[in-house]
């Protein structure tokens, strides 16, 4: 019992967050699931509800997705996600967990500093950030840290940032998932009441979310981003310490 209520509001939390910073579920929900299954298990199980609501969140915003980055920024993060759900089966290193971790430490103090605005991504730059953002979100199943990061890079109003991850997060989805499912179907469907309340608990979170979003001014959005990918990059690094 004292799991399923962790793992709801876990699911609340991440929804919502992911629906005002454009990641978080896979982020909050993998370290929960890992608590009762294998980390690679939790992983693949987290697609799930991970899908499902940035499947809404995408329905709600989709009109604000800005098809220049998306173009770029998505179709190269799409095949670096390929790539590392592929590698994901034979990856686990405490080495990629502290890079993760180091990347979106550094990233996230960038944003805080006012760093990142000052860069300028163009097509070349995008496809290379867009890749790594991908290849690293198969590999550690936290691929929406990693993305938003990137995307600081581009200097697009909030409603088309969220927008913009969250359909390139649907492209990531859809080339990792099936690998996911090859490789630990059986495992997956053994977990289905945790993968039940947890995808409840994102939905739910999402249209939560939704409406602070639209409450958060433009000139705080980008520093709020920055903050959650350094709270997240801390928490990466601190759980090496387990």
């Amino acid at each position: 019992m004292g799991f399923a209520i962790t793992l709801a509001i876990g699911a609340i939390l991440a929804g919502a967050i992911a629906t005002v910073a454009g990641f978080g579920i896979g982020s909050i929900l993998t370290p929960v699931i890992a608590l009762h299954a294998d980390t690679k298990v939790a992983v693949a199980a987290v697609s799930i509800p991970h899908v499902l609501g940035t499947s809404l969140r995408f329905w709600r915003l989709r009109r604000s997705v800005d098809q220049k980055v998306f173009l770029n920024f998505g179709i190269a993060s799409a095949s670096g996600g390929l790539l590392g759900a592929v590698l994901h089966a034979y990856a686990d290193s405490p080495a990629l967990t502290a890079l993760f971790g180091g990347l979106l430490v550094f990233a996230g103090t960038a944003g805080l500093t006012g760093f990142s605005s000052r860069m300028r991504f163009g097509t070349v730059p995008a496809y290379i950030a867009g890749a790594a953002s991908g290849a690293f979100g198969g590999l550690v199943g936290n691929q929406g840290g990693i993305r938003s990061a990137a995307m600081l890079g581009f200097q697009i109003p909030k409603e088309s940032f969220v927008a913009t991850a969250t359909a390139i997060a649907l492209i990531v989805d859809a080339v990792r998932m099936p690998v996911y499912f090859l490789a630990e179907g059986q495992r997956i469907l053994a977990l289905w009441p945790a993968v039940s309340i947890a995808t409840v608990g994102v939905l739910v979170g999402t249209l939560g979310g939704e409406k602070v979003l639209r409450r958060v001014p433009d000139r705080l959005f980008r520093l709020l981003v920055s903050l959650l990918i350094l709270v997240l990059g801390l928490f990466e690094l601190w759980q090496l310490r387990w």
